[in-house]
């Protein structure tokens, strides 16, 4: 008969005892439930690539979408469960004093899930990105920006915003050379005008300057000849009192200034002669 040195060392021993290892024989060591209890830098390190091992191979089984939806989801359940526990066991292995893995650790395995806009912390893996209701979550349309207040809309408010710069905006200026050039011609036509009809600006002037104290208007409405009107009304009206000038008036007038400042400034007795 082998000896038990040699059963040992058979093959179906070895896979035998490989198989009792991973489904977890009766003296395999359990995981703490909560990393806190754990104060040894190694176990800690040892219980943290345990969860890496155990979340890669969920991740791989959830690319099958053949398992169906109640499964795929319950995977991607224990994935964001077990990214959780890493997460814990790697804040008490910075407390034991070992790495940081949050800054300096890989992390494919968060990356290879994906995030559902406004639910921070939970991801999707493999086939469950595509589970219904699940796909209409990422095809969400992104949030409005918010509004602005009055004060950073008053911030971008500059000369511009004003019209202070129209004419720097190359438009107005040569819109107004060209109505400059039509004005000036026409102004040149009506002196061309003016000068072949004989007519100079002095008595085109003369003609424009109406005198308006010489026109009479009669009741007809039509004006009459100025030395008629005024004879006319030299025979009509008469004059029974004096009627000042106004070289009269303006004369009055200075002597009631004149005897204003007199009673202003205290020269009461001083009377001018009338």
């Amino acid at each position: 008969m082998a000896r038990n040195a040699e059963k040992a060392m058979t093959t179906l021993a070895r896979w035998r005892a490989a198989q009792v290892q991973e489904a977890g024989g009766l003296n395999k060591e359990r995981r703490p439930f909560l990393a806190s209890e754990c104060g040894d830098l190694p176990q800690a390190e040892k219980w943290r690539l345990q969860i890496i091992g155990e979340i890669a191979k969920k991740v791989a089984q959830i690319q099958n979408a053949g398992l169906g939806e109640f499964r795929i989801r319950d995977l991607n359940d224990e994935i964001n469960k077990l990214l959780r526990e890493k997460r814990h066991w790697e804040d008490q292995i910075r407390e034991l004093g070992g790495p940081d893995y949050f800054r300096v650790g890989p992390r494919m395995l968060d990356h290879e899930g994906r995030e559902v806009p406004g639910n921070r912390g939970y991801r999707y893996f493999g086939a469950a990105k595509d589970l219904p209701g699940v796909r209409e979550l990422f095809d969400q349309a992104p949030p409005l920006p918010p509004r602005k207040t009055r004060t950073e809309l008053m911030r971008d408010i500059d000369a511009d915003y004003y019209g202070y710069r129209d004419d720097d905006d190359g438009l107005l200026l040569p819109l107004e050379k060209e109505a400059e050039k039509i004005a000036r011609s026409k102004a040149i036509e009506e002196w061309k005008a003016k000068k072949e009809s004989g007519v100079t600006d002095e008595e085109s002037a003369e003609t424009d300057a109406e005198d308006i104290y010489n026109t009479v208007i009669d009741d007809t409405g039509g004006a009459e000849d100025p030395t008629a009107s005024s004879m006319s009304q030299q025979s009509q009206y008469t004059s029974h009192v004096p009627v000042p000038s106004q070289k009269d008036v303006e004369e009055a007038l200075l002597r009631k200034k004149k005897q204003e400042l007199l009673d202003k400034y205290g020269c009461m007795d001083v009377k001018l002669e009338s």
